[in-house]
């Protein structure tokens, strides 16, 4: 079966991202989006996106449409910007934590958009930001260059498909030299599966305000409400026996992906 990667435009619809002189970030997001996921097809991959079309998603629909997908691989494309033009050009990847193959990839990334002439920035670390922390596979966030500086925007529309490229063969090289780890942590608890998704989304409303971070996972024809990542059987066991103190029924659940 093929490395499923799901592909993120970022912003969209009523949110514009950035802007710069007319630019708006949502329509470079979606363009580039749209040409990475067909270089990543042609070299074999299974591709999908969060969005094709100029339509609005919170950061939590993208991470749970990422999620509902069952992808291997979560990848947001977006453009940085800064308080003032030109004060600041390159190119940076943004990842969760600093481990596992999201390092690898997004060093080789970083490295392939060098090539074209984007200065490098490296690697960012953001855990707060959601379809980082959210989603449940390896993600990566690619700020292809800033869109208040010159340089970079006329790479960016002189050289568009070659940053495609770059960014596919970034990815790419990284999974043909490494196999995609399990998710890890490898467990969490299950507080719920409902047939209609505003009753998931109203118990995982109720976990977070419990304290817990979770997601729905798209269980055809169910949805799942799934808390947590803990890195041990133990670890979920007892998470699951403070959920049940509180009125939740639990599973605990063994992420084999």
């Amino acid at each position: 079966m093929a490395t499923r990667i799901i592909v993120d435009a970022g912003h969209g619809g009523f949110d514009n991202g950035a802007s710069y002189n007319g630019r708006l970030e949502k329509e470079d997001n979606l363009e580039l989006a749209m040409l990475v996921g067909r270089d990543l097809a042609d070299m074999g991959y299974d591709v999908y996106y969060t969005r094709d079309s100029d339509v609005y998603q919170s950061p939590s629909e993208k991470a749970r449409i990422g999620n509902a997908s069952g992808s291997d691989l979560f990848v947001s494309i977006h453009r940085n910007s800064s308080p003032t033009p030109g004060q600041y050009s390159g190119v940076q990847t943004l990842i969760y934590d600093d481990s596992g193959i999201k390092r690898q990839i997004a060093d080789n990334v970083n490295e392939e958009l060098s090539k074209i002439g984007f200065d490098n920035l490296g690697i960012s670390i953001r855990p707060n930001l959601t379809v980082l922390k959210r989603t449940n596979m390896p993600a990566i966030l690619v700020e292809a260059g800033f869109i208040n500086n010159e340089k970079d925007n006329q790479l960016f529309e002189n050289n568009i498909d070659e940053i495609a490229m770059a960014i596919a063969n970034g990815i790419s090289e990284t999974l043909q030299s490494d196999t995609l780890p399990e998710t890890a942590p490898a467990y969490q608890v299950q507080v719920g599966l409902f047939k209609n998704y505003g009753n998931a989304q109203a118990q995982l409303n109720r976990a977070v305000n419990d304290g817990y971070t979770g997601t729905i996972i798209a269980d055809d024809p169910y949805f799942a409400v799934r808390l947590g990542n803990y890195a041990t059987l133990d670890e979920a066991a007892n998470a699951a026996r403070k959920l049940r103190a509180l009125g939740y029924d639990t599973l605990v659940y063994a992420n084999n992906r």
